[in-house]
């Protein structure tokens, strides 16, 4: 491996790590243009597949559109026990119900979350959004134009996924439920 090769790597991880938001390769690019595009996304995939095969508590993951440092999954369960030891945000029970439907059924209207859930959505769909986990998407074209709601980028960073095609699938909920 060049020496360019194995510094370009360093400073891609570096930029991986102090990324508010999981950072794109189209992105890195252009941080690094003054290096070859295919130089960046070769650097990219060979920086992933090294980091990842240390088998530190560490892994690189694509999620949301980018990569993004995180910890690795078989760790989740002492991780949890640490984090439950500290004061947390979390949500209540009536606005994670409320993003699930979101979630499941975007772009969706509050009357829609309202009669799927059968009880007032009003603050629930509040707190979604002053946490960012949902957004508005423009409004539906009937009667009163009301506004449709979709998860946000945060959401799929909060919950680790690269995109809805992530989100488990209702059959996965039943067997859940009936095991």
């Amino acid at each position: 491996m060049t020496e360019d090769l194995r510094q370009l790597k360093a400073i891609i991880e570096a930029l991986i790590f102090v990324a508010d938001e999981p950072i794109s390769a189209p992105q890195l690019a252009a941080v690094l243009a003054d290096h070859d595009r295919d130089l960046v996304v070769t650097a990219v995939s060979e920086l992933v597949e090294e980091f990842n095969a240390r088998q530190s508590g560490l892994e690189i993951r694509l999620i949301a559109g980018g990569y993004r440092l995180s910890t690795r999954p078989e760790f989740h369960e002492q991780i949890r026990t640490y984090l439950r030891s500290r004061p947390s945000a979390k949500l209540p029970l009536a606005s994670l119900e409320t993003l699930a439907v979101v979630a499941y059924k975007q772009p969706i209207t509050l009357p829609e979350i309202q009669e799927l859930r059968g009880v007032s959505s009003v603050s629930s769909i509040r707190t979604l959004l002053e946490r960012g986990l949902i957004v508005p998407r423009g409004r539906k074209q009937v009667v009163g134009r009301p506004i449709m709601y979709g998860t946000s980028k945060d959401f799929l960073i909060q919950f680790g996924l690269a995109d809805l095609s992530d989100l488990p699938s209702m059959e996965d909920f039943e067997e859940l439920v009936a095991g």
